[in-house]
């Protein structure tokens, strides 16, 4: 297939792009700088000029293309819900130029819409229309989209990581070395789903492959890791004390991270595996904490 993908420089599409390459598939990369068309035309992919605010860009890209992966998303959890709402815009503006068509379109989500009930364990044959996490509008936009029998599917994201990042720990590592400590919240027993880059890659794959319409697909390999045992590991990888705050304290010391590091986020992959023959076997995550790479962070 021709796939169009957005987030084709970032974290997980960079990766992606290998991935779909190795695989026989030809790339369309979106880039919205000459630094990122260079990077993906080292990796083999084609270039598509164009950012997640000129919708008419993201249109004109799946043009000639089989199917849209869309990965892009803008991480400044200061300004989530704004972030929120763009993708919604970007997941509409791409389905409207998928419409009539049979084109597999693949979303990025997050596990916690799997909760039937919040701090459950996610399920993939779950969608919680009432969870109040605002990146729901993504969940309920490609919704609508499967409803018009779109051939839409979603991949649930847990906490990604390789020794250069890992999801929100990324964030935690970040606060430690602001603080010079690395904390937990006292008596807290949140635990949080995992997956290696790797591992997540092959799964979009997958999902674009063999997906079917209304799929919702979990980048789950560990079910739960006690954020406990996150925070030691910053600790001992970073060399810096490691504290138990009282959940007063915590909400000053976390900020926005808070609400994440209090939450039970743990989701379950076991029909995703089953369904699409997915068998993650990359590092865990407290090993790839372990072996953090500063250098190329």
């Amino acid at each position: 297939m021709r796939v169009f993908l957005t987030g084709a420089n970032g974290f997980i599409g960079s990766r992606l792009v290998s991935e779909l390459i190795n695989a026989g598939h030809q790339v369309l990369g979106l880039s919205r700088s000459d630094a990122g068309a260079r990077k993906l035309i080292a990796l083999g992919a084609e270039v598509h000029r164009g950012d997640l605010e000129d919708l008419h860009s993201l249109q004109a890209g799946t043009e000639n293309c089989d199917g849209v992966i869309h990965t892009a998303f803008d991480h400044d959890f200061t300004n989530y819900v704004a972030n929120c709402e763009q993708d919604r815009r970007v997941i509409e503006a791409l389905g409207a130029a998928l419409c009539g068509s049979h084109r597999p379109f693949v979303i990025t989500s997050t596990t916690l819409f799997g909760e039937a009930t919040p701090g459950h364990i996610a399920d993939e044959d779950v969608f919680n229309t009432l969870h109040t996490n605002p990146r729901i509008l993504c969940e309920i936009a490609a919704q609508e989209m499967i409803e018009q029998g779109m051939n839409v599917s979603l991949v649930r994201l847990s906490q990604i990581h390789d020794e250069t990042r890992q999801g929100l720990v990324t964030f935690l590592v970040q606060l430690a070395l602001q603080t010079g400590r690395s904390a937990y919240i006292d008596d807290n027993v949140s635990q949080w789903s995992a997956a290696h880059l790797v591992d997540t890659a092959q799964l979009f794959r997958l999902a674009l492959e063999k997906g079917t319409t209304g799929a919702r697909f979990h980048a789950t390999a560990e079910e739960g890791v006690p954020v406990r045992g996150i925070a030691e590991a910053i600790g001992k990888r970073l060399g810096m004390p490691v504290v138990a705050l009282s959940a007063k304290d915590a909400s000053s010391h976390f900020g926005w991270l808070q609400g994440f590091v209090s939450k039970n986020m743990t989701a379950s992959s076991t029909k995703t595996q089953d369904r699409l023959g997915w068998t993650p076997r990359g590092h865990d995550l407290l090993s790839d904490i372990a072996d953090l790479d500063f250098e190329n962070a």
